[in-house]
Formats: structure tokens, C-alpha cells, sequence
């Protein structure tokens, strides 16, 4: 029996999007394009037209979700199944569609990749390297063939692999990149294109794929003619999540497998593109009407789900100012008489002062803390907050501590798996070596050397003399390679017998042994989640949890905490009030981001993609001065700043403007909201981002 239409839910822009292609619409074999506008009920579209496609007769087996998160494409199947259950009533315990091919860009290269291994000269075995550990291996090449010894600085690992990644993901060649983001390197384009090359080299040896290998080789994959119609052939639907965010390389891969776009479905916001230092590119999203050889169908919604109609007319009249992007004008029936706020603060530390004091009368009236949120375009403009809020006692949760994969136990415990399971990988076999003691820098790099040289490296590391005084515990170590390297072993038993032999060198290796120790036994209850070693390694690697238990997330002994966050991470994110720091030339665009055009455009979707995370209440401060220190010609000193180029005159009806009465702004301030661009921090564009 038929239950109620299960898109009644939907309005009619999002009925349009989830049903076309069906029905009525049957014989459009366009390509479809969601523009879906902040607050706008995107992932739930996106779900209802998985889910109405199912209805009509797709094959989820056949069925490609890609997504930005292993949690998004989580979230995407979970929402599709509620949609299925309610039109097909099913009760809870009767098996719904599973979607097999939902994930990531990059977990959904690796399954390919090891698919199709052996047709485009991979080994199915090949382990995959995280950021730290492509950056490990590029130094180690930078080393090997002198380029670390070089008169002049050469740029240090973390700089070369940013590099080689930026010319990957964009397409673009070395002496651009070079030219436009790493000017002081240009003199070493000969130098960097030596070192890239013997670090594909070294990487092949070794049998390992960077996070940017998965989406390249996937690209070389879909190069070839046959192979792409072979990959394109086993899916009849392709949905592209948050379009908006990817780069060159992805846009690559969807255009060969989907040459005609039939089946191609395509979600995002051109408004909200802000990721164009990981390489995305806000021109794939704006070009993809025309990319193919019919016209693609745009759908747009508009309306919001989210802000009150005050906070969408101020965004809306932001963004209306962009160069270029799809026309939308976002729409709400939440009205509202309270227009968000322009706050005029002396300087930081009165901002400090007032965002505190705003939170806590918020707290007062009923909103809980968790609602509310500060963002701020740098890490570091927060630093005089978190002073007052510690002072007052508000306890509050940053985002942006360290990962969990670059915790030093962590990546211990997992290079011994790696290299169980690889091993030809030498930055995971050189760190492990030297976990036992007695063995250095020397013994790991002869050891390694062995296996390479050797037909079968599993021998050549039990045939392997270690020095005497490693002898014993070197023992130990062969007896668990050779352990995890039998075929009948089955997972998670690897895990347990290394993280039987790590836990005593954990002790011996951190004096915080007990707080790590934290961590390791999170990483055991993962495990058990995946289905194989191979399984839990790549997937870790592509989709880590967010922080180590010691470094991150919500203090212990408070239930209640402020949100402190970049807008960066804040993309995505809703809170009943939202307080924007430091909304003036310099700090919103970044005084390191106005060098073109296109760099001051996505500053301004900055701006409007922080606006639009509010529900109730948007502050916007701007302090009309800053201490800055160690200034050329006249050390510490204030500076004067004006509000954000991106609030003109025309726009300030759309705010309600508040000056602190505390204020000791200069008589003159008021009238210089277009003050030159100021140098709020003294550090080098290269660091920015």
C-alpha cells in the first residue's frame, strides 16, 4: 500500500529538483544543476531525490553519491532511508537500499583504483599516506638528492608538498603556482620539478598513494577512452555534492565518466566557494550549465529554512554585489523586527569585553551557550577573547586542535599495520624500526634497504641481525611481523596483537603515557567497525576523526560551551546567534587576500557565508583600532581601521548600528568606513591560509 506522497514536505523549487528526470519530466535526459542558497533545506533535496529516483526504478548498486565527508554520505544514506520507509512502509527492522558507492572523492578512488589496479600498473596492496607522511617523504627525497643542502634557502617539506599538491588539484602549471602563490620559489622551479619527479619516483617503490595520487590516478583512469566508458557504464546516476568546493582534477573525473551528463546531478552554492586554498575552484560550479553538449537544467531554491527575513536581506544585498554567480535572492517566512547588528568597538580588547558580555546576557535569557557562536576569519583573532572568556569563567570550544592522525601514538601504532600490510612503505617501516630500542636512524635505514633489495621482504626482515643490544626486543618485533603477515589472521586481530606489543614502548616512548594511552584504545574500537585491515587504513586515513581526547573537544566538567570557530569550519554550521569578530578592511578581506580580483571575491563569500550561519541574532564588530607590534618606521603603535569594504554605504539601512557607550573611537573614525587596507599582523603572505 502507497503511504502519503513522500515529497509533500517539499516546496516546489526542491519538488522540481528531487523529481526530475521522473515522471512528467521522464524524457529530460539533461543534466541537472541545485543552486541552493544558504539555509535552504540542500541535503534534504538531495535525499528526497535519491530516494524518488529508487522509488522509479534506479538501481542504488548503480547509484553514485559523492560527498565531502564519510559523515555527510552517512548522513545522505540515513535521510534516504526515512524518505524510502515512509513511502514504502516498511516497518524499522525491513532492510532498506543500501547505497554501496556513496563516500568521498577520495575513498571512492581508492575502491576504484584498487579495482582497476593491475590494468593501470598499481599494486592492489598500495597503502595510502597521510598528510604528515607525504610531507616525511618529500623531505626525505629533498634530502636525498641535495637539495636541503643548498647555499640559499630551498623551501622546507611542508612548503614543497603544498606545492606539488596545489599543481595537482588545479591543473595549473609549476611556473604559475609558483608565480601566483609561492613567488619567493620561483627561482627554484627546475630544483622543485627534480625533486617532484623523484618523489613519484620513490613513492612507486614504495608502493604508496598521497591523498592527491587517488584523485590523479583516477583522472589517468578516466583518461583512457575504454576504461572510462567501462567505469561510466556501471552507474546510471551521479550525485555531486557541495559542487561548489571541488577543483580541476574532480571536475575532470566526473566530465569523462558522464561525457553527455545524462544521469548527472550536481548540488552547491557558488555563494559559499571558500575553499580555493585546498584548490577548489568557484568556476566549476559556474560553468557547469554549459559544459556538456545540452545545456544542463538549473534548479534554484531560495528559500531558507534558517535566518529571519532582517539577517537574509543583509546577506542577500553582500552577495548581490559579486562579480559574477547565479541570481538568487534568498527568502524566509521567519520575520522579524530586530535587524542584525553593526557594532562599533574601540579595539580588540573592548570586542573582547563585548562579545563576552552579549554571550552571557544571551545565557541569562534563555539561550543556552551552545547556540551561540564567535567566528573569525584567522585563528588568532580570537586570542583576546579566549583571555576574557577564561577570566570570566565561560567555557568555550575551538575548532581547529590537533588531529587526531598527526598525534605522534597515534601515527605509531598505525605505521605498524601499514607497514604489515606494505611492506615496501619505508617512511611507516623506518618508524617502526626505530620504536625498538636500540635501533636508530642507521640499523631502520640498512634494514630497509634489505627488503627492498630482496624477493620476498617478509624474509629478508627475519633473516634481518640487529645489533646486539636489540637483539631481545628485536625478537619480539619479528615474531609480530611475521604474526601479521599470515594469511588466515583475521581482523581486528591485527590491531589487538599491535596494540599488545605498541602499549609497553608507549610508555617507555611519552611521560603523558596514560592520557595517549586514551587514544590507542579509541583506535581499537574503531577497528571493529571495519570489515579489513586493508578497509580500516585507507578509510582512517581519508576521513580521520576530528582531534586527539586530550587536545579537543568539550571540556569535561561543563555540559554547556561557546562556540569558537574560523568561518572556514563554520561552513555547514547554524547557531541561534552569531557573533562575527573583526569585520573591517584587513582582517574580512584578509589583508593577504587582495591581490585580484578573484581573491576579494571569495572574501566577500567569507563574509556571507558567516552572516548566514545566524538564526536569530548576527552581530558584526568592528573595532576602529588594533595594536599592532614590531611595525616598520615606528614599532608598536595603533592603527585605525575602517568597516569591511563589502558593507557600502548603500547597504547600511539593511544594519541596525550600535556604538558601545564605552567607546573612545577617535571623533573621525565614523567617517573613514572606507579607511585604507592596514597590515593587521606582521607574517608573510606564504603563510596565509
Amino acid at each position: 500500500m502507497q503511504h502519503p506522497d513522500p515529497l509533500e514536505s517539499l516546496n516546489p523549487q526542491q519538488r522540481e529538483a528531487a523529481t526530475h528526470g521522473t515522471g512528467d519530466t521522464a524524457g529530460d535526459t539533461r543534466p541537472l544543476l541545485v543552486i541552493a542558497g544558504a539555509g535552504s533545506g540542500k541535503t534534504n533535496t538531495l535525499a528526497h531525490r535519491v530516494a524518488h529516483l529508487i522509488r522509479h526504478g534506479a538501481d542504488p548498486q548503480r547509484m553514485m553519491l559523492l560527498t565531502f565527508s564519510r559523515r555527510a554520505a552517512q548522513e545522505m544514506e540515513r535521510r534516504v532511508g526515512q524518505v524510502l520507509q515512509q513511502a514504502l512502509g516498511l516497518a524499522g527492522a525491513q532492510a532498506l537500499p543500501s547505497l554501496p558507492w556513496s563516500g568521498t572523492f577520495h575513498g571512492i578512488g581508492a575502491r576504484l583504483l584498487r579495482e582497476y589496479a593491475q590494468r593501470i600498473g598499481l599494486e592492489e596492496s598500495f597503502t595510502i599516506h597521510d598528510r604528515g607522511d607525504a610531507e616525511d617523504l618529500i623531505g626525505l627525497v629533498r634530502h636525498e638528492i641535495g637539495l636541503a643542502e643548498q647555499k640559499k634557502r630551498f623551501p622546507l617539506k611542508g612548503t614543497c608538498l603544498g606545492i606539488y599538491s596545489r599543481v595537482m588539484n588545479t591543473r595549473e602549471p609549476l611556473a604559475l603556482v609558483l608565480q601566483s602563490l609561492y613567488p619567493w620559489c620561483s627561482q627554484w622551479e627546475e630544483e622543485l620539478k627534480k625533486l617532484f619527479g623523484a618523489y613519484v619516483e620513490a613513492k612507486q617503490q614504495q608502493n604508496v598513494l598521497d591523498y592527491d595520487d587517488l584523485l590523479a590516478f583516477w583522472a589517468d583512469l578516466m583518461a583512457e577512452p575504454q576504461l572510462a566508458a567501462e567505469v561510466g557504464a556501471r552507474f546510471d546516476h551521479v550525485l555531486v555534492d557541495e559542487y561548489q568546493d571541488t577543483n580541476r582534477l574532480q571536475e575532470e573525473i566526473l566530465l569523462a565518466m558522464k561525457p553527455t551528463g545524462q544521469g548527472v546531478t550536481v548540488v552547491g552554492d557558488d555563494a559559499q566557494s571558500i575553499y580555493s586554498f585546498r584548490g577548489a575552484t568557484v568556476r566549476n560550479i559556474l560553468d557547469f550549465p554549459h559544459r556538456f553538449a545540452q545545456p544542463a537544467r538549473v534548479v534554484t531554491l531560495e528559500r531558507n529554512y534558517r535566518s529571519t527575513q532582517p539577517i537574509l536581506d543583509a546577506s542577500n544585498a553582500v552577495i548581490a554585489a559579486a562579480r559574477e554567480r547565479h541570481a538568487k535572492n534568498l527568502f524566509t517566512d521567519r520575520a522579524s523586527s530586530q535587524r542584525p547588528q553593526l557594532v562599533l568597538v574601540p579595539d580588540e580588547a573592548q570586542q573582547a569585553r563585548w562579545v563576552a558580555g552579549e554571550v552571557l546576557r544571551q545565557r541569562e535569557a534563555g539561550a543556552q551557550l551552545k547556540s551561540q557562536a564567535v567566528l573569525f576569519r584567522a585563528s588568532h583573532h580570537s586570542a583576546a577573547l579566549e583571555l576574557e572568556l577564561a577570566r570570566r569563567n565561560v567555557p568555550f570550544v575551538k575548532f581547529g586542535g590537533l588531529k587526531f592522525l598527526e598525534a605522534a601514538h597515534v601515527k605509531d601504532l598505525l605505521a605498524v599495520l601499514r607497514f604489515a600490510h606494505n611492506p615496501r612503505g619505508r617512511m611507516a617501516g623506518f618508524r617502526v624500526a626505530q620504536m625498538v630500542p636500540g635501533v636508530g636512524a642507521a640499523t631502520a635505514t640498512r634494514l630497509l634497504d634489505a627488503m627492498a633489495e630482496a624477493g620476498d621482504p617478509h624474509a629478508a626482515l627475519q633473516a634481518f641481525e640487529p645489533p646486539a643490544a636489540a637483539r631481545e626486543d628485536w625478537a619480539a618485533f619479528a615474531a609480530l611481523y611475521a604474526r601479521l603477515g599470515e594469511p588466515g589472521l583475521a581482523w581486528p586481530a591485527d590491531m589487538e596483537l599491535a596494540q599488545a606489543w605498541y602499549l609497553p614502548r608507549l610508555e617507555r616512548l611519552y611521560d603523558d603515557a596514560q592520557v595517549r594511552r586514551l587514544d590507542i584504545e579509541q583506535l581499537a574500537r574503531l577497528a571493529t567497525g571495519y570489515a579489513s585491515r586493508e578497509r580500516f587504513l585507507t578509510e582512517l586515513t581519508l576521513d580521520p576523526p576530528e582531534a586527539t581526547s586530550d587536545q579537543s573537544g568539550p571540556p569535561l566538567r561543563d555540559e554547556d560551551y561557546l562556540i569558537l570557530s574560523t568561518i572556514h569550519s563554520a561552513k555547514g554550521q547554524e547557531w541561534k546567534a552569531v557573533h562575527v569578530l573583526n569585520v573591517v578592511d584587513g582582517c574580512i578581506p584578509s589583508d593577504m587576500a587582495t591581490g585580484t580580483a578573484e581573491e576579494l571575491e571569495e572574501e566577500r563569500r567569507l563574509l556571507y557565508v558567516a552572516m548566514t550561519r545566524a538564526k536569530e541574532h548576527l552581530h558584526l564588530l568592528v573595532p576602529q583600532r588594533f595594536y599592532v607590534t614590531q611595525q616598520a618606521g615606528g614599532g608598536d603603535r595603533h592603527v585605525y581601521a575602517g568597516r569591511t569594504r563589502f558593507i557600502g554605504e548603500a547597504m547600511l539601512a539593511r544594519f541596525e548600528q550600535l556604538a558601545w557607550p564605552q567607546a573612545e573611537a577617535r571623533p573621525d573614525a565614523a567617517a573613514r568606513p572606507q579607511a585604507p587596507v592596514i597590515q593587521v599582523r606582521a607574517r608573510a603572505r606564504a603563510a596565509w591560509k
